[in-house]
């Protein structure tokens, strides 16, 4: 009898078994799949427009691919918490930025790295992106949460704008001034805040705007819709037209302000060897666009493939967007020649560049300083 009861006891035990990791088979892909489109949500990867599988990118004139060394120096070391886009007060000789604790703070850049004085200047919250310098001197900031501020001199904080069409901005990014104070700004994306902007880029649908503000009357105009996350913004020298640079697609378009193309839009510069960020007229017959990082064959390969995307969009929501490396800036000619590309493969997110006399200062989304390159050192042809 008792040899029974153990081998009864023991068949229960192996049933029970049995039904454990039957039910394991069946529940964990189910779990998996439950988890999965709970972190997926409603967000459907689409196509990208056609043209970013080419084999090579454009190639500059000059390459410099080591920055970091003794070439570039740093400013204001640990005291600018990732400064995103700078603008230079020829007038009174200050830098100024927005930082990522809500911050715009300005320093003049002296010649000697550790006498650099960062000054706390205005405080407006959110992330300050795009800075920019009106005719009258204030500056104006793309905050990506409130919208377009201005800095009035008597201390205040003014909103600007922060929708069109009765569509608020969610990502309010890059910005520049006419010379009659006309403000042309981009709204990165209308559905995503910045926090979320890796979905936008992998959802890879075109939620942007570029919009026009002008003061004299309050009145914000969009003059583009359906673009790809537009990101930074700059008036061509004769203001005729403007380039502004789409970031996933790896190029910079046209938008024509006045003349007979006065509304149409056509593309300046394409596959470019990274992803753009904001761009700068340097005074001198070129532009400077920022790289935030090189194309890579893995992330070829996730922008050519919507369902790769898809699965990215869950490692992007738990533990954040893979790294980009190898970023700097690319000047290019008023033609959107390439002319020379300044990087380094240990640079991530840079995402300006801003050439004053003979430097170039880059800013950047995650670094504690500004870099200073001197360019007389990589002298450039015309």
């Amino acid at each position: 009898m008792p040899s029974s009861q153990t081998a009864a006891a023991a068949g229960r035990r192996s049933l029970a078994g049995f039904t454990l990791r039957v039910l394991l088979f069946i529940l964990t892909p189910l779990a998996v799949a439950v988890f999965l489109a709970a972190q997926i949500g409603d967000i459907d990867p689409a196509p990208f427009p056609r043209g970013l599988d080419s084999p090579e990118s454009l190639v500059a004139e000059e390459e410099h691919p080591a920055v970091l060394g003794g070439a570039s120096e740093r400013l204001g070391d640990g005291l600018l918490p990732g400064p995103e886009d700078l603008v230079y007060d020829e007038k009174e000789g200050f830098l100024y930025t927005g930082c990522r604790d809500g911050w715009i703070r300005r320093f003049r850049p002296t010649a000697a790295p550790l006498d650099v004085v960062v000054e706390d200047w205005f405080h407006v919250g959110g992330r300050p992106l795009g800075v920019a310098r009106s005719p009258d001197g204030t500056i104006v900031v793309a905050e990506a949460y409130q919208g377009m501020l201005r800095l009035n001199k008597d201390g205040s904080v003014s909103l600007l704008a922060d929708e069109a069409e009765g569509v608020k901005f969610k990502l309010t990014d890059g910005v520049d001034i006419s010379s009659d104070g006309l403000i042309y700004f981009t709204d990165a994306s209308h559905k995503y805040h910045l926090d979320a902007y890796p979905l936008d880029i992998l959802e890879g649908r075109p939620n942007g705007r570029l919009v026009s503000f002008d003061s004299s009357n309050n009145q914000t105009t969009v003059l583009a819709r359906d673009l790809y996350f537009p990101n930074g913004v700059s008036l061509s020298p004769d203001q005729w037209s403007l380039i502004f640079c789409e970031t996933p697609l790896r190029r910079c378009r046209r938008y024509h302000i006045q003349g007979e193309k006065k509304g149409q839009i056509e593309n300046f510069v394409d596959n470019l060897p990274g992803y753009p960020d904001n761009i700068h007229y340097d005074g001198d017959g070129h532009y400077s666009i920022a790289i935030s990082g090189r194309r890579s064959k893995f992330w070829d390969l996730v922008m050519k493939h919507p369902l790769l995307r898809k699965y990215l969009i869950v490692i992007v929501k738990l533990v954040g967007l893979p790294p980009l490396s190898r970023a700097g800036v690319l000047s290019v000619s008023l033609e959107g020649r390439p002319k020379a590309l300044y990087s380094d493969r240990d640079l991530s997110h840079i995402s300006s560049g801003l050439k004053v006399g003979r430097h170039l200062y880059m800013g950047s989304l995650t670094e504690g300083h500004v870099l200073r390159l001197d360019l007389s050192k990589f002298p450039l042809d015309a």
